[in-house]
């Protein structure tokens, strides 16, 4: 029997103009874990979908060998039957379902069409105990944290009695105490025989947990590397990944720091449903002219819900304080006004709300002001193809033309078609909310060199972090919050990881500190 419990030989894979996968050769042993390197676009999800059915056989070329056995999967259900089981990004679970009826969901524990409860109670008790989480099988779904929610999906992985993992970027939305504990898992199952391949951009993670790594570049096999017997190190993945040695993982820069142009004062938040429950409590920052500000904190710190109030109040209840832009007080009690005020968002939620994945790039990129191309409220199409393509050019966003569908591009090409959106909308403030989560260390340094223009250009960055080393990398001044309040304030020269973390663990800010 071969010790590859998975082998996939010679794959491609065409899109109309794009050859997606070329020839790409991938080999998993027994029991392993095997990471998946590469940026974004170069062909790791496509592979994973040919994989698991998702393009079913006759959509690609080549072939498949699982434990030995050439597979041609018409969909994801024949490879869920062999064990091969995809944990996708997006998590694939129904938040008003409970825990229960989303592990068993489609593989439901019956008799003659009759659900056995007892059953698939008794059972998810076992898997929740066996991925280590602590929930009632009857909590529903909504009512967990994403960390929680992806232990859910493996849990439900493990349901269909699983041969071979595949985790597509499973801890890009996870804060570092719930990623270690995911990774810490993944190790466990590995011991009980578990084969995995993991996608991720974190190479810290990715050094720690897997056996081999294959890296992809443009759709090809780079190379495949032993973590025991080859001189692995991050700079070797970057090099294979980008085809270059990344030599700064942020692009130099003085900064030219002006006036205040932006004031937050005294602004406290309320709960929308829980109306009783303060978010955010007095918080009063500021940002100047050219300045890249940053805002550190765990998850559930506030920082989103900070930046979302602060747009338009586009979360919340009971809001109170002032926003103050260039020495006068602001109105942004909508989404229109914040715009009108100069004000900009780039959501941590790309897919979910900063784009319309069913429309072209086109579209995206003029929506955010449809008057600055339109005459008399129609809008002119040879203009708003002549500022897409402006900004295709300018921020190379990979892709034919600027009428392909925004789904269709890989992560950081989407995240470019945001950041373009509102940049269009010419803000003088913008608010960036993980602007470079999901995506690999190429586009990462691409997206911060955008950032870096900007702030060169005048324009006031407000920039929402949780990977540390990024805020340290990238801004001037840096801001932390805990529990809805600001614990501390940092100068670029002062800031280290560990001063950070104290006081992204304090409840609230001393006197004098």
């Amino acid at each position: 029997m071969s010790e590859f419990i998975l082998e996939m030989r010679g794959i491609t894979k065409q899109f109309p103009g794009v050859k997606a996968l070329d020839n790409v050769n991938l080999k998993i042993r027994e029991g392993e874990i095997h990471a998946l390197c590469g940026e974004n676009g170069a062909g790791k999800s496509t592979l994973m979908k040919v994989l698991s059915g998702v393009y079913p056989y006759g959509t690609y070329d080549g072939e498949i060998l699982f434990k030995g056995e050439v597979c041609r999967f018409k969909d994801i259900k024949q490879s869920e039957q062999l064990g091969i089981v995809i944990i996708h990004q997006e998590l694939a679970l129904i938040p008003y379902l409970s825990i229960a009826e989303n592990i068993f969901l489609g593989n439901e524990r019956a008799k003659r069409g009759i659900i056995n409860w007892n059953e698939t109670i008794a059972q998810t008790k076992k898997l929740l105990q066996k991925v280590g989480l602590e929930e009632s099988p009857h909590t529903l779904v909504g009512q967990l944290g994403v960390g929680k929610q992806q232990l859910v999906e493996i849990a439900k992985a493990l349901a269909k009695d699983v041969k071979l993992l595949i985790l597509d970027e499973p801890t890009a939305a996870l804060n570092e105490d719930d990623s270690e504990n995911l990774l810490n898992l993944l190790l466990e199952l590995k011991k009980q025989g578990l084969s995995a391949i993991i996608i991720s951009h974190k190479l810290n993670e990715i050094t720690k947990v897997a056996d081999s790594i294959t890296i992809l570049r443009d759709g090809k096999t780079i190379e495949t590397l032993d973590m025991k017997h080859d001189e692995v190190t991050e700079d070797r993945i970057i090099r294979g990944m980008v085809g270059r040695d990344l030599t700064n993982r942020y692009p130099s820069r003085t900064p030219k720091i002006g006036e205040i142009i932006f004031e937050v004062r005294n602004w406290t938040v309320y709960h929308p449903v829980y109306s009783e429950r303060k978010v955010l409590d007095n918080i009063n920052l500021s940002i100047r002219r050219g300045e890249i500000v940053g805002i550190a904190g765990l998850m559930g710190a506030g920082r989103t819900e900070l930046a979302m109030s602060i747009f338009g109040r586009s979360y919340g209840k009971k809001i109170s304080g002032e926003i103050w832009k260039n020495g006068v007080k602001i109105d942004v009690s909508d989404v229109s006004k914040a715009i009108a005020n100069g004000i900009a968002y780039v959501t941590e939620d790309r897919k979910g709300n900063g784009l319309i994945l069913m429309e072209d790039i086109r579209k995206n990129i003029t929506l955010s002001r449809l008057g600055k191309i339109s005459n008399h409220f129609v809008v002119d199409e040879n203009q708003e193809i002549v500022e897409s393509e402006r900004f295709r050019d300018q921020f190379k966003i990979k892709t034919p033309s600027v009428f392909q569908k925004v789904e269709a591009l890989s992560g950081g090409n989407q995240q470019k078609v945001v950041l373009s959106k509102w940049i269009f909308a010419e803000p003088d403030i913008l608010i960036l909310d993980e602007p470079t989560r999901g995506i690999d260390v190429g586009a990462k340094y691409e997206i911060y060199t955008i950032i870096q223009q900007l702030a060169d250009a005048g324009k006031g960055i407000l920039m929402i972090s949780s990977e540390l080393p990024e805020i340290l990398g990238m801004c001037d001044r840096i801001y932390v919050m805990s529990e809805g309040r600001i614990t501390g304030e940092v100068s670029r020269e002062e800031a280290t990881q560990e001063k950070l973390m104290r006081l992204m663990t304090k409840t609230a800010i001393q006197e004098g500190a």
